[in-house]
């Protein structure tokens, strides 16, 4: 799995530091799972999550910033992020993918990330989304 971009040239910033850094990526990530548990056409995928977020917000949050050109955070704590053998317990078809992406495009539009990087962005998810996927349909 690669990151979210090519390598970035020295004056070009990376999708990390677009988005604001830090605080950037934990608004959006904030707002994905706050979009996720409030928005009825979310709800296969909330179900997904069990009765807590706080475990996936965080993991979510340090795993962007590393995937985005950031700290690595989710390496620090837990190694390599192993992405797909991470989410096998989890049943995840084309009705999860489908609003895990819908839910991180709104919060993209919510958090007004500039068009060029939320496009950019939309891409690399849709890309690693629909590899997540575990079981037909």
């Amino acid at each position: 799995m690669t990151a979210a971009t090519d390598q970035p040239t020295p004056e070009s910033p990376t999708p990390f530091e677009r988005l604001g850094g830090e605080p950037g990526v934990r608004a959006l990530v904030d707002r994905f799972y706050d979009l996720m548990d409030l928005e009825p056409a979310y709800a296969v995928l909330r179900g997904v999550h069990g009765t807590e977020l706080n475990s996936a917000r965080d993991k979510l949050y340090w795993f962007l910033c590393g995937w985005l050109g950031g700290p690595d955070h989710y390496v620090q704590r837990f190694g390599h992020p192993r992405l797909r053998a991470r989410h096998l317990p989890f049943a995840i078809g084309s009705t999860e993918r489908d609003q895990w992406l819908a839910c991180m495009f709104q919060a993209l539009r919510e958090c007004e990330v500039e068009p060029a990087l939320a496009e950019r962005l939309e891409k690399s998810f849709f890309d690693t989304a629909d590899w997540m996927r575990n079981r037909p349909g």
